[in-house]
This record gives C-alpha cells, sequence and structure tokens, in this order.
C-alpha cells in the first residue's frame, strides 16, 4: 500500500525539481475539543493522508526536491497507548509508510529549520492550518540567523494546496475502487432508509408507532448502515427532510415527524477508506407519490439524465449544469410554477435567471477524499474571457473546466416550492432533488451509486417490498 503513497511524494518531487527546487512541508489535522475532557472524533487531514495513508495527529510530511521525504509524528508511549490507543512511532514509520526517515514530533522546532537551510523556495499549505504561518516564520528566522555562517533560506512561498489539488482532482484506479465501496455502502443505507419509512409506517397504522415516525429515525438507519460496513464516519451532516424542511438545502435530521401523503428528502453519504460518496434521493414517506409530486419528481429526474447523458470526456464542467437548467426551466413553464405569459419562454427563462426561484445551486462539485473536492472550476491556462452574468452585466471569466477522465463529479438537479403568489398550490412545500456520484471514463461516465433506485416506479416498489 505504500507504494501508492510513494507514487504520490515522488511525483510532487518531480514537480518540486521542475520549479527549480525547493521544500514542502505539510500536517496534517489538529485534535479538536468538544467540550471539557472529550475531542470530537479525530479525522486526518486529506492532503497529508493523500501523500502517506497515515491516520495519527500530531504529524508533518516534509518533501524535497530530491525525493526524499521525512515524517514527524507522535513517539512510542506505553503509557499513553493505555489510554488513547496504538502509536506506529518513529522507529516503525520508514518500514510502515516508505518515508526516508521519521522523528519525534518533539523535535519538529529543532529540525525544520535544518531542513528548510538551503532549499530556494518553500511550499506549503496556505489558508488551512491556523497558525501555520507563524511557525513557518519562526522557522525561517532562524535560517536567516545562520545567514552569515553561509546558510541560505528560501527566497519564495508557493501554496501547496494548489499543486496538490491538480493531482487529487484526477482519480487513480485505488481511488476509484474505494470510491465505489463508499457508493454502495451510502446506497444501501438509502434503500434501508426508504424501506424503514414504509414499514414503520405501516406498523405504526395497525399498532401504534409511539412518537410517530419522525426524520432522525431515518438518520439512524442511515448511519447504522454506514456502520455496519466499515464507514469510518459519515462524509457530511445527513440532510433527512420530511414535507416543507426539504425546501431548506442544508437542513439537517431533526425530530419533525414523516407524515402519509408527504415527501422525504434525504442527502447523505458515507465515508469509506478516506474517501466520502454523496447521494440525494427524494421518496414519498408512505410509499406513493401523489399526482403532484410525481409531476415535480419526473422533471428532475429527466433533469438530471440529462446532465448525465453530457457528463463526458471534452464536455465542460458546467455543460451537465446548462442541460439540467434547460430541463428545469421548460419543466416550470410547463406545470405553471412559472406563467408562460410573464416569463416567455424557455430561453428567456434561462436569460432572466426566473428559474432560481425554484432551483438556486449548482447542479454538481468534486467530489474525492472530500465530499466538496479540491480542484479549479476553471480550465487551467485559459484566458478570461467577456461573459453576460445573470443580471445581464458583462464579466470577465474563465471558460469552464474540461471534462476528463478520472474527475468525479456529483449530478444533483433539483425543484424546491415554497409558498408565493402565482405558484399552484398544489406544489406547495415539495422540495425534490435526485443526486449521484459520477465518473468520468473514456466514453462518458460511471454513476457510483445508482445502487439506490432512482425511477419513481422502482422507488414505489422497493417501499412496497
Amino acid at each position: 500500500m505504500s507504494t501508492i503513497y510513494q507514487k504520490r511524494r515522488a511525483a510532487v518531487a518531480r514537480t518540486l525539481k521542475a520549479a527549480g527546487g525547493g521544500v514542502a512541508l505539510l500536517p496534517t489535522a489538529p485534535e479538536l475539543p468538544r467540550n471539557r475532557d472529550s475531542d470530537f472524533p479525530y479525522r486526518h487531514d486529506s492532503y497529508f493522508y493523500y501523500l502517506t495513508g497515515f491516520d495519527e495527529p500530531q504529524s508533518w510530511l516534509v518533501i524535497e526536491a530530491n525525493g526524499r521525504s521525512t515524517l514527524f509524528c507522535r513517539p512510542k508511549d506505553l503509557e499513553r497507548e493505555i489510554w488513547d490507543g496504538f502509536r506506529m512511532g518513529p522507529k516503525a514509520a520508514p518500514a510502515a509508510l516508505g518515508v526516508d526517515a521519521a522523528f519525534s514530533v518533539d523535535l519538529l522546532g529543532d529540525k525544520m529549520p535544518t531542513l528548510l537551510e538551503n532549499q530556494n523556495a518553500l511550499w506549503f499549505p496556505f489558508a488551512t492550518h491556523k497558525g501555520l504561518e507563524t511557525q513557518v516564520d519562526g522557522w525561517l528566522a532562524k535560517v536567516r540567523a545562520r545567514i552569515r555562517l553561509g546558510a541560505q533560506c528560501p527566497q519564495s512561498q508557493h501554496d501547496l494546496c494548489k499543486l496538490l489539488d491538480e493531482m487529487r482532482l484526477f482519480k487513480d484506479a485505488h481511488e476509484m475502487a474505494i470510491l465505489r465501496r463508499a457508493g454502495k455502502i451510502s446506497a444501501g443505507a438509502h434503500v434501508r432508509a426508504m424501506q424503514t419509512s414504509a414499514a414503520m409506517l405501516r406498523a405504526g397504522a395497525k399498532d401504534g408507532l409511539k412518537g410517530g415516525l419522525r426524520e432522525y429515525h431515518l438518520e439512524a438507519e442511515l448511519l447504522h448502515e454506514f456502520r455496519r460496513h466499515g464507514s469510518q464516519f459519515p462524509a457530511y451532516t445527513s440532510i433527512v427532510a420530511a414535507g416543507a424542511n426539504a425546501c431548506v438545502l442544508h437542513y439537517r435530521a431533526g425530530n419533525a415527524p414523516l407524515l402519509p401523503g408527504e415527501l422525504c428528502l434525504i442527502d447523505a453519504g458515507c465515508e469509506w477508506g478516506g474517501y466520502a460518496s454523496d447521494i440525494t434521493r427524494t421518496f414519498p414517506v408512505d410509499g406513493k407519490f401523489t399526482p403532484a409530486q410525481r409531476v415535480l419528481y419526473e422533471i428532475v429526474l429527466e433533469a438530471q439524465y440529462a446532465a448525465v447523458k453530457v457528463t463526458r470526456p471534452g464536455k465542460r464542467f458546467t455543460d451537465p449544469h446548462d442541460a439540467a437548467t434547460r430541463v428545469l426551466a421548460q419543466g416550470m413553464l410547463d406545470t405553471g410554477l412559472l406563467s408562460k405569459a410573464k416569463h416567455g419562454k424557455v430561453d428567456d427563462v434561462l436569460a432572466s435567471g426566473a428559474y432560481r426561484q425554484f432551483y438556486m445551486h449548482r447542479t454538481g462539485h468534486w467530489m474525492g477524499m472530500d465530499v466538496h473536492d479540491c480542484g479549479d472550476y476553471t480550465e487551467p491556462g485559459s484566458k478570461p474571457r467577456e461573459e453576460k452574468d445573470a443580471q445581464g452585466q458583462t464579466v470577465m471569466r474563465k471558460p469552464s473546466r474540461i471534462l476528463r477522465p478520472g474527475m468525479v463529479t456529483t449530478v444533483e438537479p433539483g425543484i424546491y416550492v415554497r409558498p408565493a403568489k402565482g405558484v399552484p398550490k398544489e406544489f406547495w412545500n415539495i422540495g425534490i432533488r435526485i443526486e449521484d456520484d459520477a465518473l468520468v471514463t473514456a466514453k462518458g461516465c460511471e454513476l457510483l451509486t445508482r445502487g439506490v433506485p432512482v425511477e419513481a416506479d422502482e422507488i414505489e416498489a422497493l417501499m412496497r417490498g
């Protein structure tokens, strides 16, 4: 396994060498206190893990342009291991992680100035670790104090995130396998939540469910299924939104009841092996869409199919959004959500941005180690060009990123109907989103999360079972 991370570190070293030499340093994430004598569950820094596969806190990585890598980690401490668990320690780290040298993190302040000395450039992550710039300044001050003795101080500083973002944007075979596994686990959790919703309502109708079915019941089913299959964490805070709550984009699972005749929107995914998944499904709480719900659901599903169709190499990142919004805008006109007399035809709706009353977010984002993963959304090396924004103002923007094999993006159109004057009442308080994770392949894209049904008839059949 260390070979994967060795190859990534070697790629960083080659980039440093091509840039004229230098050294890169990268800390992992700190432990965060929750309250007295209790920390939040620890989660490593994604950049650090990407280059090491090491998930212990209080660790640092240094990569030099000559290819040499040095790790700083917690020392072995049998007393602390009784309380907090196993520590790898510096002695075992080189063989286990493939680094050239390892030291106790207690020696970081002494050894880092030596590692920075006589390097012409320094790379570290900007604006991601509080206090890191101050630490770097302190180490560089020690190097400068030795200038009269012949030491050279790095002459430039660069954002290491920019370098690693481009690497992380393209997933290798190892990462693809992990993402498929995470998607499969999360899909199973959504299936479980759908079935549980229908089953609990049936049982409640028959026997009287104390307190009723509530959002947190389905959140518990999701978490159970994640953990049952070895997921370390949810990839993000799960959204379980009943009825009108689905029109709140970042709603958290609460104690609202799930009532027959309403929809439930679940946006949830697990993290497995350090990689995220991201799925949204919207389903009838009792297993049967009403006519109004089905009409809007079919529009959103058609929009997703249109977006998936253009999620392929050579297309731009914005193309799926444009394809989805065209379908959504036409659907809004057809259902009367938007008045044809007032808003005109679909091109008029797209030009004016009137659709944003019911669809106010983008159709996708990069996904990988982080659910909103890193990577530029504009094409590297391209020049800004004139475009019209939603208000018709001329702005200068770079062209959108060209999709290439190995990229992973979500595809997540939606419709959210809040009560408003002129909006047909049968659609009030309906919120629908359908989201899947798409791996761009040589010929199109692979949907990693279709282990949970998406067709309305299939959802109803699943919930009857």
